[in-house]
């Protein structure tokens, strides 16, 4: 039994794009529905079994019927092919107020072949070509829902969410008690383990998170556990695996060095629990590239402009989002502009961002060394001596500054 488990699709993230001119799509937007369609494309081409999305599916709560069909496009896809595919609904994809459907619910409302929505906490029995397979979907869990269900004096946030954590233990452990041990059994979840390592989506928090910890979750009755809301793709149990997919796209410059991709989970159904797990392979996709280029500028160039170009020359920018940190002596702080260097440079997908860091000149230097501090006028003999300043004028400080001294009553020190 082959299943792709992937999540954190995140349609509607449109920072960092231009409007395409063909299609009228910001660009980052066809990038998000790039890497999605890779997932869909891997699924039907080579078959599999079933498809477990574990949340996420839009940005926002109320996405637009622009990105609600582009989604709607691919899930119907797959229904079409006649692979289960199960939706776990995320954060992202439910509203505040308690008993208002979710951005997925649709999808139940119409009774979509093949399609199984994961908005309670609920198992599954799904059907595959390979066999029957249980789905214990834990859905993004709203504080709304849960203080409607339960009157209690009025709660602190921290006093919710651990009144969260434990309702789900418990109920995840009455839903365990019900499982048929002889075919396989995935719990489906969109959530917070408090051993995940955390990335991009601490920014697009739509509030604090309740979390689970892995020994809540890491039970023996499951043979995998797919998880969604973390975008760093981890694995944080062996056994059973305990897996954040990862989002598919990179969100920020916080994810620039994650990588992005599904999971493909093959499972034999013949062996008993805790043996069915054949493999487990992480599948990358062509997601858009984040690129940071640090550059530091010497005080002894003679053109600064230039010497960020063929910085920049140096790294493959063609495809990727990149901001340029540019470290800088003081000196050049009017000839370095954002826009002149924006201007300058031609090679790069989309220029996110230019910092500039004007560092303050070394006023003295190895000399210093041999100089007392409690020789004012040594140092001082440096320091002009370092800025190349004129021998009279030199001498002429120098004078005065001994005059000053002079003029200073040491009792008054």
């Amino acid at each position: 039994m082959r299943i792709v488990h992937f999540s954190d699709v995140h349609i509607g993230v449109e920072n960092y794009s231009r409007i395409d001119p063909k299609t009228g799509f910001s660009t980052r937007l066809l990038d998000f529905l790039n890497s999605f369609d890779q997932v869909i494309d891997y699924s039907i081409n080579t078959n599999v079994d079933l498809v477990v999305f574990c949340g996420d599916a839009y940005k926002n709560r109320d996405p637009s019927q622009t990105h609600q069909r582009e989604f709607a496009k691919r899930i119907a896809l797959l229904s079409n092919k006649g692979i289960p595919t199960v939706l776990i609904v995320g954060n992202h994809d439910v509203p505040l107020v308690a008993n208002k459907a979710s951005a997925l619910d649709i999808y139940s409302t119409l009774d979509i072949p093949n399609i199984y929505i994961g908005n309670t906490l609920k198992t599954h029995l799904i059907t595959t070509p390979a066999g029957p397979i249980q789905i214990l979907a834990l859905p993004w869990i709203r504080r709304s829902n849960y203080l409607a269900k339960n009157d209690k004096a009025p709660l602190t946030p921290e006093e919710i969410n651990f009144a969260i954590q434990e309702s789900l233990t418990r109920a995840i452990q009455n839903e365990v008690k019900l499982l048929d041990k002889s075919i396989p059994t995935i719990l489906a979840g969109h959530i917070t383990i408090g051993e995940a390592k955390t990335s991009s989506e601490i920014s697009m928090m739509l509030g604090s998170d309740y979390l689970l910890l892995k020994s809540q979750i890491a039970l023996p009755d499951f043979d995998y556990v797919a998880l969604g809301h973390i975008h760093r793709h981890q694995i944080l149990e062996e056994s059973p695996p305990v897996v954040y997919s990862g989002s598919l796209e990179r969100i920020d410059f916080g994810e620039e060095n994650d990588k992005k991709g599904f999971c493909l989970v093959t499972i034999d159904p013949s062996q008993k629990q805790g043996k069915r797990i054949k493999s487990l392979e992480f599948k990358n996709v062509n997601a858009r590239k984040f690129l940071t280029i640090p550059i530091t500028i010497s005080e002894t160039s003679s053109n600064p402009i230039e010497d960020i170009l063929s910085n920049v020359l140096n790294f493959t920018t063609e495809d990727s989002i990149v901001r340029i940190k540019i470290k800088a002596p003081q000196k050049f702080s009017g000839l370095l502009t954002e826009n002149l260097i924006r201007k300058s440079i031609t090679n790069i997908y989309y220029l996110a961002q230019i910092s500039i860091e004007y560092t303050h000149e070394k006023l003295i230097h190895k000399e210093t060394n041999e100089t007392s501090s409690n020789d004012p006028i040594g140092l001082l003999k440096v320091f002009l001596k370092n800025q190349d300043t004129d021998p009279q004028k030199t001498q002429t400080l120098i004078d005065r500054a001994n005059q000053i001294f002079d003029e200073i009553n040491p009792n008054e020190i």
